[in-house]
């Protein structure tokens, strides 16, 4: 059974994930106001997150022999994230990142079922992991908005 599919969905999810990266430092760097402090650090935190999954998406990604994409254009191409436009408040930016994290909680489930399909357990508990983390921040960050 080829595993191109499954390739093609991780990749995708190493584009969100490099694109969030992005925009997590947009937002480290760029919020003001009363919230500062907390999210100063907040996204702080998230920007390392990104940082070691994107490593670990791309190794997973050479160990069930696929190639990584690599590059900012296939990023910004495959990628569900949308970069930042430089105006949201610290509010909108919790927002933001949340959503980006539902999205991005969809396409694991899409992956965790590929995965299984092509006895994959290694990447299935991978993603598995990856969307519990996930869905612990998408619930922390819709707390500090009161959704």
């Amino acid at each position: 059974m080829s595993n191109d599919n499954l390739i093609s969905k991780i990749n995708k999810q190493l584009a969100d994930w490099t694109v969030l990266s992005t925009k997590l430092h947009n937002y480290h760097w760029y919020v003001k106001g009363e919230q500062f402090f907390t999210l100063h650090e907040k996204f702080e935190e998230l920007y390392n997150l990104a940082a070691s999954q994107i490593d670990e998406l791309a190794e997973r990604i050479l160990a069930i022999k696929g190639k990584p994409v690599a590059t900012l254009t296939e990023y910004l191409e495959l990628s569900t994230v949308k970069e930042s436009n430089k105006n949201e408040d610290a509010f909108k930016m919790v927002e933001n990142i949340a959503d980006d994290f539902e999205a991005m909680v969809s396409e694991l489930n899409v992956i965790i079922t590929l995965a299984e399909e092509a006895q994959d357990q290694p990447t299935a508990d991978m993603f598995i992991a990856l969307r519990a983390t996930i869905e612990k921040h998408v619930w922390m960050l819709q707390a500090f908005n009161q959704k």
